[in-house]
């Protein structure tokens, strides 16, 4: 298969961007977009040029760290798969592929295809712990939770924390993100006694880091290759409603 290229390249987060053109010839259907983009290296670095800077780790569909913007969708146009998970064979042969990283004020530009994603990290560092005993494993069955609240949780958990949704949003808001921090611990025991405390840390955290604000367009439901449900923004609006009667009623 043979492909033009044309990728987003950046020497810095001060430095002037523009996209440049490679052609991908030989590419086999049943390499993955990583792979695929591995081949334009191997040939860029022999002909001394720099390659093109992208960021990875699993190549599993779990770390997140892949993602950037094929065609102008976050991870490409097929549904729930990350980038490295994307294969050539999605594509037609001849196509012209446009890649570019994710766009959104807090996601800086840190090489080529590489953003900054540490504002999620500090808002789920802004979140805490929870206060539970650590330490050996509990005798099985010893807190018990209902099976709808351990699903919610346990997809809520599934967030690999991409970006997707945030690059994703008209108003880059990262609800979908936090909204799915906030939600797997919200309805589960152990997470009740920091409840109110976490979603009012971790709502003003994201404002801080000057994501964008939810006006429920609902893409990024759609991009979140993990399958979020749109209901731990619901979740998230909730609990911070309550947690601000809890601090009138004190």
């Amino acid at each position: 298969m043979r492909f033009t290229l044309r990728v987003w390249r950046q020497e810095g987060p001060e430095s002037k961007g523009a996209f440049v053109t490679y052609e991908a010839d030989n590419i086999s259907e049943d390499m993955s977009f990583l792979e695929m983009l591995d081949v334009i290296n191997e040939k860029l670095e022999a002909e001394g040029q720099t390659p093109i800077a992208f960021e990875h780790d699993c190549r599993e569909g779990i770390c997140g760290s892949c993602g950037c913007m094929i065609n102008g969708k976050p991870h490409g146009h097929r549904p729930r798969t990350t980038t490295c998970q994307l294969h050539m064979r999605e594509f037609n042969d001849g196509d012209e592929i446009v890649i570019e990283p994710f766009r959104a004020k807090p996601f800086s530009v840190i090489k080529d295809l590489i953003v900054d994603r540490s504002a999620f990290d500090r808002i789920i560092q802004s979140g805490g712990y929870i206060s539970i005993r650590t330490g050996s494993a509990p005798d099985a069955h010893a807190v018990q939770v209902n099976k709808t609240s351990a699903d919610l949780a346990f997809d809520a958990a599934a967030c690999i924390g991409c970006g997707a949704c945030v690059a994703s949003c008209p108003n880059a808001s990262a609800m979908l993100f936090t909204g799915a921090k906030v939600s797997h611990l919200a309805g589960l025991p152990q997470g009740q006694a920091e409840r109110y405390e976490r979603v009012n840390a971790m709502s003003a955290q994201m404002d801080e880091e000057q994501f964008g604000h939810c006006s429920n367009a609902t893409e990024c439901a759609a991009a979140c290759p993990k399958a979020i449900d749109i209901r731990v923004i619901a979740q998230l609006n909730s609990d911070l409603l309550k947690s601000q009667f809890k601090l009138w009623g004190e």
